[in-house]
Protein backbone atom coordinates (compact mmCIF):
# COMPACT_ATOMS: atom_id res chain seq x y z
CA UNK A 1 0.00 0.00 0.00
CA UNK A 2 1.44 3.37 -0.99
CA UNK A 3 1.96 5.92 1.73
CA UNK A 4 -0.33 8.93 1.36
CA UNK A 5 1.46 12.17 2.25
CA UNK A 6 0.09 14.16 5.18
CA UNK A 7 0.15 17.93 4.87
CA UNK A 8 -0.47 20.07 7.93
CA UNK A 9 -2.79 23.01 7.22
CA UNK A 10 -3.93 25.02 10.22
CA UNK A 11 -7.39 26.55 10.30
CA UNK A 12 -7.58 30.22 11.21
CA UNK A 13 -10.06 31.70 13.66
CA UNK A 14 -13.60 31.22 12.38
CA UNK A 15 -12.36 29.25 9.36
CA UNK A 16 -13.24 25.69 8.43
CA UNK A 17 -11.19 23.45 6.22
CA UNK A 18 -12.22 20.91 3.61
CA UNK A 19 -10.76 17.70 4.98
CA UNK A 20 -9.44 14.96 2.73
CA UNK A 21 -10.14 11.60 4.38
CA UNK A 22 -8.45 8.42 3.11
CA UNK A 23 -10.15 5.36 4.60
CA UNK A 24 -8.88 1.78 4.45
CA UNK A 25 -11.46 -0.48 2.79
CA UNK A 26 -11.55 -4.27 2.83
CA UNK A 27 -14.17 -6.92 3.57
CA UNK A 28 -12.39 -10.19 4.48
CA UNK A 29 -15.68 -12.09 4.05
CA UNK A 30 -15.79 -11.15 0.37
CA UNK A 31 -13.31 -13.18 -1.67
CA UNK A 32 -13.36 -10.49 -4.36
CA UNK A 33 -12.51 -7.69 -1.97
CA UNK A 34 -9.05 -6.15 -2.40
CA UNK A 35 -7.56 -3.91 0.33
CA UNK A 36 -7.46 -0.31 -0.87
CA UNK A 37 -7.99 3.28 0.24
CA UNK A 38 -11.10 5.30 -0.60
CA UNK A 39 -10.92 9.09 -0.51
CA UNK A 40 -13.67 11.39 0.75
CA UNK A 41 -13.92 15.13 1.24
CA UNK A 42 -15.74 16.54 4.25
CA UNK A 43 -16.21 20.14 5.31
CA UNK A 44 -14.99 20.61 8.85
CA UNK A 45 -17.45 21.80 11.47
CA UNK A 46 -17.06 23.38 14.88
CA UNK A 47 -15.91 20.86 17.53
CA UNK A 48 -16.03 18.05 14.97
CA UNK A 49 -14.67 14.71 16.15
CA UNK A 50 -13.57 11.80 13.97
CA UNK A 51 -16.73 10.02 15.06
CA UNK A 52 -18.86 12.88 13.71
CA UNK A 53 -16.77 13.00 10.54
CA UNK A 54 -17.21 9.26 9.89
CA UNK A 55 -20.94 9.48 10.47
CA UNK A 56 -21.07 12.38 8.02
CA UNK A 57 -19.37 10.17 5.41
CA UNK A 58 -21.61 7.20 6.10
CA UNK A 59 -24.84 9.22 6.08
CA UNK A 60 -24.12 11.43 3.07
CA UNK A 61 -21.48 9.77 0.91
CA UNK A 62 -21.03 6.02 1.45
CA UNK A 63 -23.33 4.02 3.77
CA UNK A 64 -21.11 0.91 3.45
CA UNK A 65 -18.17 2.34 5.43
CA UNK A 66 -17.68 0.13 8.50
CA UNK A 67 -16.49 1.42 11.88
CA UNK A 68 -17.48 0.76 15.48
CA UNK A 69 -18.96 2.95 18.17
CA UNK A 70 -21.16 2.58 21.25
CA UNK A 71 -20.85 5.23 23.96
CA UNK A 72 -19.43 8.19 21.98
CA UNK A 73 -17.81 9.37 25.25
CA UNK A 74 -14.45 7.56 25.43
CA UNK A 75 -15.77 4.91 27.83
CA UNK A 76 -16.45 1.80 25.70
CA UNK A 77 -13.24 1.85 23.63
CA UNK A 78 -15.06 0.61 20.51
CA UNK A 79 -14.05 3.36 18.10
CA UNK A 80 -10.27 2.96 18.31
CA UNK A 81 -8.45 3.16 14.96
CA UNK A 82 -5.19 4.31 13.41
CA UNK A 83 -5.24 8.02 12.64
CA UNK A 84 -2.25 8.97 10.49
CA UNK A 85 -0.48 5.92 11.89
CA UNK A 86 -1.27 6.55 15.57
CA UNK A 87 -3.95 4.69 17.56
CA UNK A 88 -6.70 6.99 18.84
CA UNK A 89 -10.34 6.95 19.94
CA UNK A 90 -12.43 8.52 17.17
CA UNK A 91 -14.98 9.94 19.61
CA UNK A 92 -12.32 11.79 21.63
CA UNK A 93 -10.23 13.09 18.72
CA UNK A 94 -11.03 16.58 17.40
CA UNK A 95 -10.37 17.15 13.71
CA UNK A 96 -9.10 20.66 14.47
CA UNK A 97 -6.11 19.02 16.18
CA UNK A 98 -5.26 16.99 13.05
CA UNK A 99 -3.80 17.76 9.61
CA UNK A 100 -6.07 18.53 6.68
CA UNK A 101 -5.34 15.09 5.16
CA UNK A 102 -6.42 12.16 7.32
CA UNK A 103 -5.43 8.54 6.77
CA UNK A 104 -7.67 6.15 8.74
CA UNK A 105 -6.91 2.44 9.11
CA UNK A 106 -7.96 -0.39 11.43
CA UNK A 107 -5.93 -1.27 14.52
CA UNK A 108 -3.24 -3.85 13.71
CA UNK A 109 -2.99 -7.00 15.82
CA UNK A 110 -6.71 -7.80 15.80
CA UNK A 111 -9.00 -9.81 13.53
CA UNK A 112 -10.40 -7.55 10.83
CA UNK A 113 -14.20 -7.44 10.55
CA UNK A 114 -14.29 -4.88 7.76
CA UNK A 115 -12.80 -1.48 6.90
CA UNK A 116 -12.05 0.21 10.27
CA UNK A 117 -13.83 -2.42 12.38
CA UNK A 118 -11.78 -5.04 14.25
CA UNK A 119 -12.71 -7.75 16.75
CA UNK A 120 -11.03 -6.48 19.92
CA UNK A 121 -13.59 -8.36 22.04
CA UNK A 122 -12.34 -11.77 20.88
CA UNK A 123 -8.74 -10.83 21.65
CA UNK A 124 -9.62 -9.39 25.07
CA UNK A 125 -11.66 -12.45 26.03
CA UNK A 126 -8.82 -14.82 25.13
CA UNK A 127 -6.39 -12.68 27.11
CA UNK A 128 -8.70 -12.55 30.13
CA UNK A 129 -9.23 -16.33 30.15
CA UNK A 130 -5.50 -16.97 29.80
CA UNK A 131 -4.54 -14.60 32.65
CA UNK A 132 -7.61 -15.44 34.79
CA UNK A 133 -8.38 -11.77 35.36
CA UNK A 134 -10.81 -12.15 38.22
CA UNK A 135 -10.53 -12.23 42.00
CA UNK A 136 -9.25 -15.59 43.29
CA UNK A 137 -10.42 -16.38 46.80
CA UNK A 138 -9.59 -19.70 48.40
CA UNK A 139 -12.68 -19.75 50.59
CA UNK A 140 -14.86 -22.63 49.47
CA UNK A 141 -18.15 -20.85 50.04
CA UNK A 142 -19.10 -17.23 50.43
CA UNK A 143 -22.28 -15.71 51.75
CA UNK A 144 -23.20 -13.07 49.19
CA UNK A 145 -25.55 -11.48 51.71
CA UNK A 146 -22.57 -10.45 53.86
CA UNK A 147 -21.39 -6.86 53.76
CA UNK A 148 -18.42 -6.23 51.52
CA UNK A 149 -15.08 -6.21 53.29
CA UNK A 150 -13.71 -2.77 54.11
CA UNK A 151 -10.79 -1.48 52.09
CA UNK A 152 -8.37 1.35 52.77
CA UNK A 153 -9.23 4.40 50.60
CA UNK A 154 -5.64 4.57 49.31
CA UNK A 155 -5.85 0.98 48.04
CA UNK A 156 -9.28 1.56 46.52
CA UNK A 157 -7.93 4.61 44.67
CA UNK A 158 -5.03 2.57 43.24
CA UNK A 159 -7.41 -0.14 42.06
CA UNK A 160 -9.77 2.42 40.53
CA UNK A 161 -6.91 4.04 38.63
CA UNK A 162 -6.10 0.75 36.88
CA UNK A 163 -9.78 -0.12 36.40
CA UNK A 164 -10.15 2.90 34.10
CA UNK A 165 -8.84 0.77 31.21
CA UNK A 166 -11.55 0.54 28.53
CA UNK A 167 -9.84 -2.29 26.58
CA UNK A 168 -9.78 -0.19 23.42
CA UNK A 169 -6.73 -1.99 22.03
CA UNK A 170 -4.65 1.14 21.44
CA UNK A 171 -1.81 -0.23 23.59
CA UNK A 172 -1.75 -3.45 21.54
CA UNK A 173 -1.72 -1.55 18.25
CA UNK A 174 1.21 0.56 19.52
CA UNK A 175 3.18 -2.44 20.84
CA UNK A 176 6.08 -3.83 18.81
CA UNK A 177 6.02 -7.16 20.66
CA UNK A 178 2.28 -7.62 20.09
CA UNK A 179 2.76 -7.12 16.35
CA UNK A 180 5.40 -9.87 16.30
CA UNK A 181 3.84 -12.26 18.83
CA UNK A 182 0.12 -12.94 18.64
CA UNK A 183 0.22 -14.64 22.07
CA UNK A 184 1.67 -11.61 23.89
CA UNK A 185 -0.77 -10.37 26.56
CA UNK A 186 0.30 -6.75 26.12
CA UNK A 187 0.09 -3.82 28.50
CA UNK A 188 -3.67 -4.30 28.89
CA UNK A 189 -3.13 -7.81 30.31
CA UNK A 190 -0.21 -6.80 32.52
CA UNK A 191 -2.23 -3.84 33.81
CA UNK A 192 -5.16 -6.09 34.68
CA UNK A 193 -3.00 -8.49 36.69
CA UNK A 194 -1.34 -5.56 38.46
CA UNK A 195 -4.83 -4.46 39.47
CA UNK A 196 -5.53 -7.86 41.09
CA UNK A 197 -2.04 -8.02 42.59
CA UNK A 198 -2.79 -4.98 44.76
CA UNK A 199 -6.36 -6.10 45.58
CA UNK A 200 -6.43 -7.43 49.18
CA UNK A 201 -9.39 -9.68 48.28
CA UNK A 202 -7.25 -11.72 45.88
CA UNK A 203 -5.40 -14.59 47.59
CA UNK A 204 -2.91 -15.34 44.80
CA UNK A 205 0.81 -15.26 45.58
CA UNK A 206 3.63 -13.97 43.39
CA UNK A 207 4.28 -17.59 42.41
CA UNK A 208 0.67 -17.93 41.25
CA UNK A 209 0.93 -14.79 39.12
CA UNK A 210 4.27 -16.04 37.75
CA UNK A 211 2.53 -19.12 36.32
CA UNK A 212 0.54 -16.96 33.88
CA UNK A 213 2.70 -13.84 33.55
CA UNK A 214 6.33 -14.84 34.08
CA UNK A 215 6.93 -15.91 30.47
CA UNK A 216 7.90 -14.49 27.08
CA UNK A 217 4.22 -14.12 26.25
CA UNK A 218 3.82 -12.29 29.55
CA UNK A 219 5.78 -9.50 31.21
CA UNK A 220 9.21 -10.77 30.08
CA UNK A 221 8.21 -10.46 26.43
CA UNK A 222 7.92 -6.67 26.73
CA UNK A 223 10.72 -4.85 24.86
CA UNK A 224 10.08 -1.66 26.89
CA UNK A 225 9.46 0.48 23.81
CA UNK A 226 6.54 1.98 25.79
CA UNK A 227 4.36 2.76 22.81
CA UNK A 228 1.52 1.55 25.03
CA UNK A 229 2.21 4.24 27.62
CA UNK A 230 2.48 6.93 24.94
CA UNK A 231 -0.73 5.97 23.11
CA UNK A 232 -3.11 5.10 25.96
CA UNK A 233 -6.13 7.43 25.50
CA UNK A 234 -6.93 7.17 29.22
CA UNK A 235 -3.34 8.06 30.19
CA UNK A 236 -2.98 5.03 32.44
CA UNK A 237 0.44 4.49 34.11
CA UNK A 238 1.17 1.43 31.97
CA UNK A 239 4.96 1.77 32.05
CA UNK A 240 4.79 1.84 35.85
CA UNK A 241 2.65 -1.31 35.98
CA UNK A 242 4.92 -3.19 33.56
CA UNK A 243 7.97 -2.33 35.71
CA UNK A 244 6.07 -3.27 38.89
CA UNK A 245 4.96 -6.69 37.65
CA UNK A 246 8.34 -7.44 36.02
CA UNK A 247 10.07 -6.77 39.33
CA UNK A 248 7.58 -8.92 41.23
CA UNK A 249 7.92 -11.78 38.74
CA UNK A 250 11.73 -11.60 38.79
CA UNK A 251 11.73 -11.95 42.58
CA UNK A 252 8.97 -14.58 42.77
CA UNK A 253 9.93 -17.83 44.47
CA UNK A 254 8.80 -20.55 42.07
Amino acid sequence: MNTIPVKQVEAGAGEYRKLTVNIFRHNPQDENSVPHMDTFEVEEADSMTLFILLNEIRENQDPTVQFDFVCRAGICGSCAMLVNGRPKLACRTLTQELPQVLNLAPLPGFELIGDLSVNTGKWMRNMSEHLETWIHNREQERDFCDLEEKMEPEVADKIYELERCVECGCCIAACGTAQMRSDFVGAVGINQLARFKIDPRDDRTDADFYEVLGTEEGVFGCMTLLGCDDMCPKELPLAQQIAYMRRKMALAEV
